[in-house]
């Protein structure tokens, strides 16, 4: 079981990727396709073209982390975002799901508080703030 900090990004990638590629291949295609640095301390998750393997990249202090699994049967789900999206934003819990197979776009998410909804609805609505 993976553990992920609140404070971590994690971001999947809606094409597949070349695995032949490994730490520094797959940290080239953090820069060049995602527009990022792979050093920031995000998580950068990379599916296969057959969706039976997958990849996690994260910088830890001192050098890159790979961490890898293989299904001997079935496949992952790949998200896909809009048509010029080379990645996607994802939590904690939808990568769990998708290590576990569970196709996380047919689970409905109950409503719960968020900071940064807060936030945006109160950017959205200058009256709100005005009675506060």
């Amino acid at each position: 079981m993976l553990s992920v900090p609140s404070n971590v990004r994690l971001f999947l990638a809606t094409s597949p990727a070349d695995f032949r590629k490994s730490f520094d291949g797959l940290a080239a295609l953090v820069e060049s396709e995602f527009g990022m640095q792979p050093m920031n301390g995000n998580v950068f998750v990379f599916i296969n073209k057959r969706a039976n393997q997958v990849r996690i990249l994260f910088w830890e202090r001192d050098g890159f982390c790979l961490v890898a699994k293989r299904l001997e049967s079935g496949t992952f789900r790949r998200t896909r975002g809009n048509d010029a999206a080379t990645h996607v934003e994802i939590d904690a819990a939808q990568l769990v799901l998708l290590l576990q197979g569970v196709d996380a776009g047919s689970i409905k998410r109950r409503k719960r508080y968020s900071l940064d909804a807060k936030r945006t609805s109160v950017a959205k609505n200058p009256r709100n703030t005005a009675a506060a």
